[in-house]
């Protein structure tokens, strides 16, 4: 499948099985992400893994999101990366800029894989950060759901998913 076509397949997925990601697969989709690029390859970023159910029902209490995946990736940056642009309150914080980046590697590395996933961004950091004490110094960009789609689920994006505005009305050619 060619990047265009692995883009349009992948969709959020709303119901996962309880069937573990496999470590090859999660070891690829973090080399995936380790190649995202960032603002100056600097790689303000960080990972963390959730797999084990006293840690993902962590995770879920801090979202109303939980889609019963088996395993959920958090990424978060690096708060002290920003880039100042000019005048004193024009900056652009780059975590969530290469969060967003490192994310999106993840979900379509994941779904390369023949998994499946969904991007959560709805997420109580102060929660999640009481429960994660590690997470403290970045900010949470998203949760990141993956694994194996229910049978109810597999093939069936929600309504939205192919609902576009079209490439004419985001693009303005000067």
């Amino acid at each position: 499948m060619d990047f265009l076509e692995l883009a349009k397949a992948r969709y959020s997925c709303r119901k996962f099985t309880a069937q573990p990601v496999e470590d090859e697969k999660l070891e690829k989709i973090l080399e995936a992400a380790n190649v995202a690029p960032t603002g100056g390859n600097l790689q303000p970023i960080k990972l963390w893994v959730v797999r084990s159910p006293e840690n993902l029902r962590k995770v879920y209490d801090s979202t109303p999101y939980n889609f019963g995946a088996s395993t959920v990736i958090v990424v978060g940056g690096d708060d002290s990366t920003v880039r100042k642009t000019g005048a004193k309150d024009d900056f652009l914080s780059l975590a969530a800029v290469n969060g967003s980046i490192v994310a999106t590697h993840i979900i379509l590395a994941a779904k390369d894989l023949g998994l499946d996933s969904t991007w959560v961004g709805l997420v109580d950091r102060v929660q999640l950060k009481k429960f994660f004490p590690e997470m403290a110094a970045y900010t949470i960009v998203c949760i990141i759901q993956i694994g194996y789609a229910s049978p109810e689920q597999k093939g069936q994006p929600h309504k939205w998913h192919t609902a576009r505005k079209g490439v004419d009305a985001l693009t303005e050619w000067l």
